[in-house]
């Protein structure tokens, strides 16, 4: 059995990024098609055959590909995948649009339909001369992506919200399959040695762009007083430094065995966007941390109130500081958030994708 992956940019880390190196694992040797490829910024697929399009050679690309997006379609459409019995494409933009062959199953594991194009629209287009001039351009996109949402056999969602993201703008109907938990697992073992202070702390792991909505974990610590650590870096590095106060320290990006000290030595992982799934509160309870998160999205999923954590109602600064207020660390059982991260095994990934290609794959 030949699996090809497809990925729409390999040139971040994130959560996508560990469903991916969960793939490789699964099938050591798929190769990864993808837009465009940075190495320094993606030195986790260095574990890959990464199989980049003609992108790639275009000025500054690797790095700047949104300035690209009016050619993703032909990007992925220019991808050939005959000798291959299974294409698993993650995509949350243009990945799902790779064109296959009849005897070739296509499984898109979506990560969330365009965000830009559909249920973020409105966020990413504030600007209005931004918006006017990006009509056209949005109008094509929007047009391609509904052809493009045809062509995937089966449509597996990260959660009940992108589930229902993909009945509403393809209507099409998916299974889901939770995202692994897939940090290292010698890092749950053992607590390692470190020179730092164990204090009590809120902890943030986040990559630094508006929808994740930091500023309000800052804000509301900022106002209370609340030793915040941030990891993480991105484009809204800059602005989330100015409105930090005193209690509220930056950390970069952390290896797995520098972040699990701080998901160790956490009182509570802060979730304030609205995600698709957001693994990152997975790995907090499997380190026995509750969650405080915004009620909405990924984190419904992930969880139980009052048991592995809380959720604030409004996506604001006094919505959350109600729940900081009067969160007591001391009301979780630890042994109760493991349990519960146990659910986003990478076994039950395994095993869950294994038995959707067992009863699709096609006869050649």
């Amino acid at each position: 059995m030949k699996v090809a992956l497809v990925y729409d940019r390999v040139n971040k880390w994130g959560g996508a990024e560990r469903v991916l190196l969960a793939l490789n694992k699964i099938f050591p040797d798929a190769p990864l098609f993808t837009s465009v490829y940075n190495p320094k910024g993606a030195k986790w697929a260095d574990k890959f055959n990464v199989k980049h399009s003609f992108l790639q050679k275009f000025p500054n690309a690797p790095r700047s590909h949104e300035f690209y997006a009016p050619l993703m379609p032909l990007v992925f459409e220019t991808f050939n995948f005959n000798n291959y019995d299974i294409v698993i494409s993650v995509s949350s933009e243009a990945a799902k649009g790779v064109i296959t062959g009849p005897y070739t199953v296509h499984i898109c594991y979506c990560l969330t339909p365009t965000r830009y194009l559909w249920s973020g629209y409105g966020e990413y287009f504030k600007n209005p001369f931004f918006k006017i001039i990006s009509r056209p351009i949005v109008k094509y996109l929007k047009k391609w992506e509904l052809t493009a949402s045809k062509r995937p056999d089966i449509f597996v969602a990260i959660s009940t919200e992108v589930q229902n993201r993909i009945a509403n703008f393809y209507n099409r109907t998916s299974e889901i399959i939770y995202p692994p938990l897939f940090l290292a697992g010698s890092l749950f073992k053992q607590e390692k040695k470190s020179t730092l202070d164990k204090k009590d702390f809120f902890l943030v792991v986040s990559r630094f762009v508006p929808y994740k909505k930091i500023d309000l974990a800052i804000k509301a610590c900022n106002e209370l007083s609340l030793p915040l650590k941030i990891v993480g870096i991105g484009s809204q590095g800059k602005s989330l430094r100015k409105i930090a106060g005193p209690t509220v320290e930056f950390l970069g990006n952390l290896t797995d065995e520098e972040l699990s000290y701080y998901y160790k030595n956490c009182k509570v992982l802060i979730f304030p966007g609205l995600e698709d799934f957001g693994l990152v509160m997975v790995e907090a309870q499997a380190f026995g941390k509750p969650v405080i998160a915004f009620r909405g999205g990924g984190a419904l999923d992930i969880i139980k109130e009052g048991e592995t954590g809380e959720f604030f109602k409004e996506q604001n600064v006094a919505s959350l500081k109600k729940v900081l207020k009067n969160f007591d660390s001391s009301r979780y059982n630890s042994l109760l958030c493991k349990k519960n991260a146990e659910r986003f095994s990478f076994d039950n990934f395994k095993k869950n994708l294994m038995k959707i290609i067992s009863s699709n794959l096609k006869t050649l």
